[in-house]
């Protein structure tokens, strides 16, 4: 890596006659200063000079103690200099133009663009050109960033296209299908289930609800509330910086519903919209834009990142681990866009989501139960055939990650459960619905939240489950068709008969 920095330092006051003073203090700094942690020589000022109340700088580096780190380093000690002997200081620094060489891992495929920056690449080697850059640019580490961010973007064109990795781990026996109709399209023709107000959503009448809260029963009662799980309760408005911590608004902000708060309550403030919703009977939508504040969060995604936060920053007690909850209450919504289909791939769905926090050895056992418990629940209540598979961890693709996480023994990861839908097709050529999942995530998220355990030296590992209960309803219909007289004894036993069905006329 070569980092080539012009800039200035901004004073408060003519520094010229300090500049026997600057002197002295720049070849210091290039013999100790600026080498500090540079084992490759850290950071050099090639010339500079002073213009009044400026001083311009010129800087070259390599990997360590990089060029703009240098910079910094100058301004504190400058600052401290100026300020004690001359009564000068140091208003702001500026880079004006800042170019960095550097190597990427492979030659990307089609041309890589990123914000702040012109970028010319020959192979591997890359060119990087920044100019007019504060010093809040360079506190806040951006360059760095930007530098890995071109690595993962050509690492990303080498994915595009590809199957997520998926890897079989079991699969039940093969089990003959009641019938093959789309479930969705027969609930829809006999008025269980209505599209909703709003797209991607659905309104369930009587008896597709009983079927879903027979479904909720299940994983209650034969998954969760056995091993110890106990319910939360939370908002469904997640803040920006929530997602900016488990890295969702860097993997799908395309995919999020965001909430906008009006500006202000005061009545007098809506009236002209008032009087125009009350005359022209329609919402005034240009008007209605200026009378809302720019979102700051969005609609639930996925229930856990809010969980996590619950525990931020906080040292948990060893007689309180593991943490076992879950929350039911907070309605995911995702825009799907043209992906929708039937109840399984709305933008608008019901989820149960366990997590589990604790020690590596606490968490690896409650994956092993959860897997137990869930085999039950589909091998002997529902009856499906299904399989579990090793994917893409979910935590990587929603921040935007790529490879599927190794090592460990698959000890970290993500397992899916999936069941075949005998209406798209033969059980072998077929896409499988994936009903749920279930991942460890090491300690990726309580690192990222800061989240302890009573003995520092063992770091807290943690777990979710995201169990979709529209996906489930799906499955169960595609296999077991709508008679009730035809599904498992077992499953009768959560849902002895339907509620009838309003009758129209």
């Amino acid at each position: 890596m070569e980092f080539d920095l012009t800039g200035r330092i901004i004073l408060s006051g003519d520094a010229s006659n300090a500049i026997k003073d600057i002197q002295k203090f720049i070849a210091n700094a290039n013999e100790e200063l600026l080498k500090k942690g540079g084992i490759d020589g850290g950071s050099k000022i090639e010339k500079w000079r002073i213009d009044g109340d400026k001083i311009f700088l010129h800087i070259k580096s390599g990997r360590k103690v990089r060029a703009h780190e240098g910079l910094l380093r100058i301004k504190k000690a400058m600052g401290k200099l100026l300020g004690e002997k001359y009564h000068i200081g140091i208003r702001e620094i500026k880079i004006d133009d800042y170019l960095i060489n550097f190597e990427i891992d492979r030659e990307p495929i089609k041309k890589i663009e990123i914000p702040f920056a012109s970028l010319s690449i020959d192979g591997k080697k890359v060119t990087m050109h920044l100019a007019n850059i504060d010093e809040e640019f360079l506190m806040k580490n951006y360059v760095d960033r930007m530098i890995n961010l071109v690595n993962k973007k050509v690492n990303a064109q080498y994915y595009e296209g590809k199957e997520e990795f998926w890897e079989l781990i079991w699969r039940s026996e093969k089990k003959e299908p009641i019938w093959k109709k789309d479930p969705s399209e027969e609930m829809a023709k006999l008025g269980w289930i209505k599209h909703g107000p709003t797209k991607g959503k659905w309104f369930y009448r009587s008896p597709a609800t009983a079927i879903m809260r027979a479904m909720e029963e299940i994983a209650l009662n034969e998954v969760l509330k056995p091993l110890g799980f106990e319910e939360i309760i939370e908002p469904v408005h997640v803040p920006f910086e929530l997602w900016l911590k488990t890295g969702h608004l860097e993997g799908i902000p395309g995919e999020v519903y965001y909430v906008s708060e009006p500006l202000t309550r005061d009545v007098e403030k809506w009236e002209d919209l008032i009087d125009l919703v009350k005359i022209k009977k329609e919402v005034p939508i240009n008007l209605l834009e200026k009378k809302l504040s720019r979102p700051k969060a969005g609609m639930c995604y996925a229930q856990c990142p809010i969980i996590y936060w619950s525990f931020m920053g906080k040292t948990i007690a060893d007689k309180s681990l593991p943490i076992l909850v879950f929350d039911k209450t907070a309605i995911s919504n995702r825009y799907e866009s043209g992906g929708r289909h039937g109840i399984e791939r709305t933008d608008e769905f019901h989820r149960i989501e366990p997590v589990y926090i604790g020690k590596k050895e606490q968490i690896m056992e409650i994956k092993e139960k959860l897997l137990e418990r869930y085999k039950r629940v589909f091998e002997e209540i529902m009856e499906l055939e299904w399989r579990m598979a090793w994917v893409t961890p979910f935590y990587m693709q929603q921040a935007g990650e790529i490879e599927e996480e190794k090592g460990e023994g698959k000890e970290k990861g993500t397992i899916d459960f999936e069941a075949w839908l005998p209406y798209r097709g033969d059980r072998e050529n077929s896409k499988w619905l994936e009903l749920h999942n279930l991942s460890i995530m090491g300690n990726r998220y309580t690192k990222a939240f800061n989240i302890k355990g009573q003995k520092r030296e063992k770091e807290l590992w943690s777990g979710c489950s995201g169990i979709g209960l529209e996906r489930w309803t799906a499955a169960f219909l595609a296999q077991k068709g709508m008679d009730p007289s035809r599904w498992p004894d077992e499953f009768k036993k959560y849902l002895p008969k339907l509620p009838k069905i309003t009758k129209f006329m």
